[in-house]
């Protein structure tokens, strides 16, 4: 109550108001010492005790405090790294950042200390002596911590002419200043391995993953003065991260808003925006976009990933794959140790691809092409491959090792008892038949063929002394889907063969355009995790609802009674067995859009009006158009040869769904936040 009144306080009076406010609301403010310094416990005002002692915690935090203040300022480098490898004299003063990589301590007198810069990517001797005065703060500094150093360059005494060549300069140290501390607890060496929830480790300690991401950086680069130096060139433009729900064909993040029952979501890829662009004048348009996608991962597949995306207006797809042939070469001119082929690319129709490697994106260079053979063999042989009645039967032969057919059978054998091979052993249409080629046997093995296809084989295969025979079953029908059982046994007992040591790796780079897929895909074929367009016509739009038909003869094929037989014209560019990026021509007139939409996959009015946006803009004399995104991702794992997009990506998801161990994401969602945006979770 007497606060209240217009009585003025002493200030000591009034900060010690101040602090027992804050220590009831639970804010503890360091209290004023210089006041009770100078007032004993009987004075203190209103019972107020003298603060207890500093807890460990707050002389932790003292002493954390302190050690900042000295890191705040600190003095800039004379030279980078390479400036100064390059250019340093004898005698010079010299300050250089970076981080204390090692320490060699020859006595109580004479320290050794390695210098990485910034970079990590070279480093520097460093001499600390007792004369200098420099020798007790040096030792004080942890290996890895981050450091600024001042010295005089001298000439490093070399134990040879190549290490003086390498390693010729040192410093005598006269300063050092630490900038932080390396804790004791964490562990950091090239050979351990640190968990995904530790990726700055990772990433520091390991010279592979920082050149990678320096890769990266440098292909980025490149790609854009490809596309700006073009004729006519290419306009780099940021499309929203803020889109909406519309059905292209893969499963959609969603973010909420604010207004009750109304999100966002993250873009599948900017194509509806850079068709808009096309509408708006735009002649040629390209970005680096963010993509997402709520998909399963796999080693090639993130659910967030970047795509070099780009469009040309009054073009076609020829024009198309001539500008991404230029990227390409002018990538691997100036980053690969051999140049892209000059010419155009290889182009294979879909059809062709399917039928002769069993899927729509090959590897062309270790062959294993398939032929269909089931009109040669013998009817007992079908029955005991499969349970269909009138299947497709194919074979391809993987060559032998050293002509040996019982490497061949101990290869073949531990594959298909592998987890690896478990998938095709239990294919509901027949497991795979087996026959390693042995010419000590009647028909060299393949007696079950009979001898007119055994011969057939030998002939047109090319079959030998320890080779493996492989036949596969399956329905009659069309060839859609992306791959067949066949062609996914081709690709793993190829890839089983390189890991084992029983083939060497194919060596090179094999380009090609995959062309003329089909327009439209049967629902069956679909990926559970695919939901399409969400139509009713039984079939959804094989790459997405806005690629053209291939010619006049196709678009015709809209209105028949199977528009299924109509090829699009979509092209994927392939090396060596990994799709880099599709693309396709794409439809420019909104009536026929809306055609699609509605008569050809039978969509639902509400999700046709989800498209009205880009409907309006074809509807305003937009041009040709056609377009292409490459998987930036995959373009730069294969081109460092990794495995997996993830040791070319700085903070990748891991797990089925993609969480990042490192943040915690996703996290749970607050009660607060869950109110704001209108959310409730159910049980």
């Amino acid at each position: 109550m007497f606060l209240s009144r217009a009585v003025r306080c002493p200030p000591q009076l009034r900060a010690s108001y101040v602090e027992i406010s804050n220590y009831f609301r639970g804010r503890r403010p360091a209290f004023n010492r210089t006041f009770y310094a100078h007032s004993s416990p009987l004075r203190a005002p209103h019972g107020i005790q003298p603060p207890p002692e500093q807890s460990d915690a707050d002389k932790s935090a003292s002493a954390a405090l302190a050690s900042f203040k000295k890191s705040i300022e600190f003095p800039s480098p004379t030279y980078d790294f390479e400036t100064f490898l390059r250019t340093a004299q004898p005698g010079q003063e010299v300050v250089l950042q970076g981080y204390v990589s090692s320490r060699r301590e020859l006595s109580s007198k004479l320290a050794f200390i390695r210098l990485r810069d910034p970079t990590l990517k070279h480093s520097v001797q460093v001499v600390s002596t007792q004369k200098s005065g420099t020798f007790a703060a040096a030792k004080a500094v942890r290996t890895h911590s981050p450091v600024v150093i001042k010295g005089t360059v001298q000439k490093k005494q070399a134990k040879d002419a190549e290490m003086a060549e390498k390693d010729p300069w040192e410093i005598v140290l006269t300063e050092i200043q630490a900038l932080n501390e390396f804790p004791k607890d964490i562990v950091l060496t090239g050979e351990h391995a640190h968990p995904p929830k530790h990726r700055h480790l990772q990433l520091r300690s390991s010279d592979e993953l920082r050149d990678a991401l320096r890769f990266r950086a440098e292909a980025r680069n490149v790609c854009r003065q490809e596309l700006e130096q073009a004729r006519p060139g290419f306009v780099e433009i940021e499309t929203p991260m803020l889109f909406k729900s519309t059905p292209e064909g893969a499963r959609e993040f969603l973010v909420p808003s604010r207004k009750r029952g109304l999100a966002y979501a993250l873009p599948q890829s900017p194509q509806q925006y850079k068709q808009i662009l096309m509408a708006s004048g735009i002649p040629r348009y390209f970005q680096f976009a963010r993509c997402f996608r709520d998909e399963d991962l796999r080693a090639d597949r993130q659910p967030e990933f970047t795509q070099l995306d780009l469009e040309m207006s009054f073009a076609t797809g020829n024009d198309v794959m001539q500008v991404v042939e230029g990227v390409i070469r002018r990538l691997w001119s100036e980053l690969m140790p051999e140049p892209a082929p000059s010419g155009p690319f290889r182009r294979m129709p879909y059809q062709e691809a399917m039928s002769r490697y069993g899927s729509d994106k090959p590897d062309t260079r270790y062959g294993m092409e398939i032929s269909r053979i089931d009109y040669l063999l013998p009817v007992d042989l079908v029955q005991k491959i499969t349970p269909l009645t009138d299947p497709v039967v194919e074979v391809f032969r993987l060559e032998g090792n050293d002509n040996d057919p019982a490497a061949t059978q101990e290869f073949i054998t531990r594959f298909l008892d592998s987890p690896e091979g478990a998938p095709f052993n239990e294919n509901p249409d027949g497991g795979p038949g087996i026959f390693v080629v042995d010419a000590k046997k009647p028909l060299s093995g393949l007696q079950p063929f009979g001898f007119e296809a055994a011969e057939h084989l030998e002939t047109t295969l090319g079959i030998e002394h320890g080779d493996l025979v492989v036949i596969q079953a399956r329905a009659q029908g069309s060839l859609t889907g992306g791959s067949t059982a066949l062609g996914n046994l081709r690709r793993a007992l190829h890839a089983a063969a390189v890991a084992t040591g029983f083939k060497p790796a194919p060596p090179g780079f094999e380009f090609m355009w995959v062309v003329d897929f089909p327009l439209f895909t049967p629902a069956a074929e679909d990926s559970a995790e695919e939901p399409g367009q969400g139509g009713a016509a039984g079939f959804s739009a094989t790459h997405h609802p806005f690629t053209a038909p291939k010619s006049a003869a196709d678009v015709d094929l809209l209105t028949s009674a199977d528009p299924t037989q109509a090829t699009a014209d979509h092209y994927d560019l392939v090396v060596n067995g990994v799709e880099l990026g599709g693309g396709s021509r794409r439809i420019h007139d909104a009536a026929v859009q809306e055609f699609v939409f509605r008569h050809v996959l039978r969509m639902p009015d509400h999700r046709i009006a989800d498209f009205a946006h880009l409907l309006e803009a074809l509807r305003a004399g937009c041009p040709p158009h056609a377009g292409f995104a490459l998987g930036f991702d995959r373009l730069v794992a294969v081109m460092l040869g990794k495995e997996s997009v993830r040791d070319v990506i700085a903070f990748p998801k891991i797990g089925k769904t993609g969480e990042d161990p490192m943040v915690k994401a996703p996290s749970p969602i607050s009660e607060e936040a869950a109110k704001i945006y209108h959310l409730s979770v159910k049980e």
